[in-house]
C-alpha cells in the first residue's frame, strides 16, 4: 500500500482546497447556513469541475476515478463546511454503482455524475418505510433507501418528503416515507460501506478545520503576557485533537483504499472509519470551542457551524455506536 498521494491525487486536493477557500469563505458559509439554502451558481461551478462524477465510470458520464479521489474531495468539503448537496449525490452514485442494475445505472448515473439530476440516500433499520435525516431529499430526482440488507430506488416524486429543521443548517435534511420502489439487486453492503467512508472523510475534514482554528487561536491569544498555547491545559487539548484527527484520517483512507483494492477488508474498515470519524469530529469541535474560551460560545463565531455539522454527520448513515456494534460482530465478538 502506498501511503502517499500520487501526482493526480495531489492536484485534486490542491485544486479543491484553493477552489473551496475562494468560494466558501466564512461569510458565505454563514449566509447560506442562516438562509437554509444552497447557491446554485456555486453548485454549477462544482459540476463544471466534474466533482459529482469523480467515482462514476466514464461510460456512465463520470470521471472514472476511485474512492480515494472521492474521499479527498469529501474531506476538503468538510474542511470548508461547504453548504452543497455533494455528499448526498455522491452517496447516490456509490449506491447505484455498487448495487444498481444495468438499467438503473443507465437511467440515473449520467444525471448523478453531471450533478444535473441529483440523487440522495437514506439508511435505516430493516423493514423501515420512513427514514429521518435524509440529506437533500427535497432537491433530488431520486432517492435510494437502504434498510438492513435491502435497498430500493424511488423517484422523488413518488416519495413523501418533509423538510426538517436539523441542528446543522449547512445542509438540508428531510424525513422520507415511501410505500414501494424498485429493488436494487446488487451488493447493498458494499454500497452502504462506501457511503460510510465518504461521510467519514467529510467528518475528518470538519475535525481538521476545528483543530487548525484552535491551534491558530492558541498562538495569537495571550494571557498573562504568554500565548495561551503555552499553558498545558490548552496544549494538551490541542494534542488530543491531533490524535483524534489523524486516527480518523488513517482509518478513512485505509477504508477508501480497501474499497477499490481489497474489497474483502472493506466492511470492517468502513465501520471503523465511520465510528472513529464521528467521535473525532464531535470531540474535536467541542474541545475547539473550549480552547477559544468565551468567544467560542458566541453565535458570531464560526465554530458552531462545524460543531453542528459534526453532530449531524455523526448520526447520519448510522451512528458511531451502531458502527462499533458492526465491528464487534465482524470480529466475532457479538
Amino acid at each position: 500500500m502506498n501511503f502517499g498521494f500520487n501526482d493526480e491525487q495531489q492536484e485534486i486536493k490542491s485544486t479543491a482546497r484553493q477552489f473551496l477557500e475562494s468560494r466558501f469563505k466564512p461569510d458565505v458559509v454563514r449566509e447560506l447556513a442562516e438562509g437554509g439554502r444552497y447557491d446554485d451558481g456555486l453548485w454549477k461551478q462544482i459540476c463544471e469541475l466534474g466533482w459529482p462524477g469523480i467515482a462514476i465510470a466514464e461510460d456512465d458520464g463520470g470521471q472514472g476515478l476511485g474512492m480515494i479521489e472521492l474521499v479527498i474531495l469529501s474531506e476538503e468539503l468538510g474542511y470548508a463546511c461547504a453548504p452543497t448537496p455533494f455528499l448526498s449525490n455522491a452517496a447516490a452514485g456509490l449506491a447505484l454503482v455498487a448495487a444498481g442494475s444495468a438499467e438503473q445505472q443507465e437511467r440515473y448515473l449520467p444525471g448523478c455524475g453531471s450533478g444535473e439530476a441529483r440523487g440522495t440516500v437514506g439508511i435505516g433499520p430493516a423493514g423501515a418505510t420512513s427514514l429521518p435525516l435524509v440529506p437533500d431529499a427535497d432537491g433530488a430526482e431520486f432517492i435510494v433507501l437502504i434498510t438492513g440488507d435491502q435497498a430500493m430506488l424511488v423517484p422523488a416524486s413518488d416519495a413523501e418528503i418533509e423538510v426538517v429543521d436539523a441542528i446543522d443548517t449547512t445542509r438540508r435534511y428531510a424525513t422520507v416515507a415511501v410505500s414501494a420502489g424498485e429493488p436494487l439487486p446488487g451488493d447493498v453492503d458494499a454500497a452502504r460501506d462506501r457511503i460510510s467512508v465518504a461521510l467519514a472523510a467529510e467528518l475528518t475534514g470538519v475535525a481538521q478545520r476545528a483543530m487548525d482554528m484552535s491551534v491558530a487561536y492558541a498562538k495569537e491569544r495571550h494571557q498573562f503576557e504568554r500565548p495561551i498555547g503555552a499553558y498545558q491545559a490548552v496544549s494538551h487539548a490541542c494534542a488530543a485533537m491531533l490524535y483524534g484527527v489523524e486516527e480518523a484520517r488513517s482509518l478513512t483512507y485505509y477504508a477508501a483504499w480497501a474499497a477499490d483494492a481489497e474489497p474483502e477488508s472493506l466492511p470492517m474498515a468502513a465501520a471503523m472509519a465511520k465510528a472513529r470519524a464521528s467521535d473525532a469530529a464531535w470531540d474535536v469541535t467541542k474541545a475547539a470551542i473550549q480552547a477559544h474560551g468565551g468567544i467560542g460560545f458566541t453565535w458570531e463565531h464560526d465554530l458552531h457551524f462545524l460543531l453542528k455539522r459534526a453532530r449531524a454527520g455523526g448520526q447520519m448513515y448510522e451512528s458511531a455506536s451502531r458502527h462499533r456494534e458492526r465491528v464487534a460482530a465482524l470480529a466475532g465478538m457479538a
